[in-house]
């Protein structure tokens, strides 16, 4: 029990803050991302310590919950919201350089607001493959889909965003 528990942490310590940015990007609430971060990993280790269930990817596995898990939440709510351009500085850590922190300000305003056109899932695999490094076959593993119907939707996605975002 001890060595799951040890193997569990790593991979808490490994993966909680892209699964907090990811919920926190759905919800733009701090306490409401903190919530679902810290649910997701109750479930991960319900599931990892299960000894009848397999699970391949964990990474991927905790991925799903936490997109199911601000699914629950917002059909509680009743609406979906990004993240509000007053809370995006909170997920960022600018340097100490002012006019370098409001130029990366502004580009980050510019993406999220891009971003903020696109369809849920091109959003997603945005967010997963390139600010969580996610590799094709992690997100093909998240989305059940094939890892060549992933590629598709990412350069799909890339495509759109480029269409969204002002020269």
């Amino acid at each position: 029990m001890s060595n799951l528990r040890t193997k569990f942490s790593k991979l808490y310590e490994q993966n909680v803050d892209r699964i907090y940015r990811f919920i926190y990007i759905k919800v733009s609430s701090q306490e409401v991302a903190e919530d679902l971060t810290s649910e997701v990993f109750t479930r991960g280790w319900q599931a990892y310590n299960n000894k009848d269930r397999d699970i391949d990817n964990m990474t991927a596995f905790l991925y799903q919950i936490a997109r199911n898990l601000v699914v629950d939440h917002y059909r509680e709510r009743g609406r979906a919201q990004l993240v509000s351009v007053e809370n995006a500085p909170q997920i960022m850590n600018p340097g100490p350089d002012l006019e370098e922190t409001a130029a990366v300000n502004s580009d980050f305003y510019r993406v999220q607001n891009a971003l903020s056109d696109l369809k849920d899932d091109y959003r997603e695999v945005i967010v997963w493959y390139y600010l969580d490094e996610l590799s094709i076959r992690e997100i093909s593993k998240i989305l059940n889909k094939s890892e060549e119907a992933v590629r598709v939707q990412v350069h799909r996605a890339l495509n759109a965003l480029r269409t969204k975002l002002p020269e």
